[in-house]
């Protein structure tokens, strides 16, 4: 890779639990994409994306931020940018010719895409080639309904992708949240990506250059402002003062923007850890107990969990509001931490109670499940 070449951007979005991580994963390990850095970006106090992402091969780099980067004023962005070129032209990471950022889940696009186009020391360097937006069949047209991101991820995408149509309730939504998606994004492809159809190596396109003209207008005018917001960053930072101009359409970040583990007023993320493994069984009625109470308002819950049958393989758990997916068992643990750690970003719940009643199932005996049975 030469000093000047400059490298496609493909910027995957989509909001939580639609599947961004695992599409990764997917595209990640075809060897024709061994070449490409991935930028994960997490909410929430611990990182474990990045963990998830399952068997990439060793040449590839995954870096990972804290905090929403729709949250984070420009420099944040370009200094995790530059440093991984830096990084690379030393021989501290392999050499990469394309780059992917994974967006939070609940991140809106507009300050990533402003600044990937509108920062001239990050347009040397890189160049945004498209915007890939995963959709949950499931829970799309809820999510879409509810928050304003979700509609803002949509609105801006070359491709979208819709997931979770191998399911009864995915089928059922798919032609109605079909029709949504073509309201809101009309000039993007649109594909299953459980259809035979479909192509992954589609999905990255290195020759193609994001043109946010061919956009609806309503994402010309949201990029416009939020090119405003970071100018009045800039001079804020120049002038000595500190300010975070970007402002969400339903929440305000004057509270405390800078807290990574919150998202406005009513969103949030904490992890939960727990030193004691826990029994199957149990862990599996406490989070259908969670699922059937709390749904609505368990955006997402994603984690590595220490279950006491299988003291070497972590067993990895992911539940969108009241959909529980059917945990998976790791190989091995990916590091010598082998406690449990759950990441829940939730609306309007209180992590103490949340805490108390894991605690409560980590000393459970199983017996008891006999009784309740």
């Amino acid at each position: 890779m030469s000093d000047r070449a400059i490298i496609p951007v493909t910027l995957l979005t989509g909001f939580l639990g639609a599947g961004k991580t695992t599409l990764l994963g997917k595209l990640l390990r075809d060897p024709r994409f061994s070449d490409t850095a991935v930028l994960v970006n997490e909410f929430g106090e611990i990182a474990l994306d990045h963990l998830l992402v399952e068997a990439v091969p060793d040449n590839i780099t995954i870096e990972v931020t804290s905090g929403c980067l729709c949250c984070t004023v420009r420099g944040d962005i370009r200094q995790a940018l530059m440093m991984m070129l830096h990084r690379s032209e030393q021989g501290e990471l392999p050499l990469f010719s394309r780059l992917v950022i994974e967006t939070t889940g609940i991140a809106d696009p507009a300050p990533v895409i402003q600044t990937l186009m509108g920062d001239i020391l990050l347009a040397q360097r890189y160049q945004l080639a498209s915007i890939v937006t995963v959709v949950d069949a499931v829970n799309g047209l809820s999510t879409i309904e509810v928050h304003n991101e979700a509609r803002k991820q949509i609105a801006v995408a070359d491709r979208l992708v819709i997931t979770k149509t191998d399911t009864d309730q995915g089928q059922a939504a798919l032609a109605k949240l079909t029709a949504a998606l073509q309201a809101l994004a009309p000039g993007a492809s649109i594909s299953d990506a459980h259809s035979p159809e479909f192509a992954l190596g589609r999905l990255i396109d290195d020759e193609r250059v994001f043109d946010p003209a061919a956009k609806p207008a309503v994402v010309l005018g949201w990029l416009a402002a939020e090119g405003h917001a970071q100018l009045e960053v800039g001079r804020a930072h120049d002038h000595g003062r500190h300010s975070h101009a970007h402002i969400h359409d339903k929440h305000s970040h004057d509270e405390n923007p800078h807290d990574i583990n919150r998202h406005g007023d009513d969103i949030r993320a904490f992890c939960l850890t727990l030193d004691r493994p826990l029994d199957l069984r149990a862990f599996g009625f406490a989070m259908e107990l969670l699922a059937s109470n709390q749904g609505p308002d368990i955006l997402r819950v994603k984690g590595l969990v220490a279950i006491a049958e299988y003291p070497d393989q972590p067993v990895i758990v992911h539940m969108v509001q009241h959909m529980l997916h059917v945990p998976a068992r790791l190989d091995a643990w990916p590091s010598d931490d082998r406690r449990t750690r759950l990441v829940f970003i939730t609306r309007c719940i209180d992590p103490e109670p949340l805490a108390q009643f894991f605690d409560s199932w980590t000393r459970f005996e199983p017996s008891h499940l006999e009784t309740m049975e």
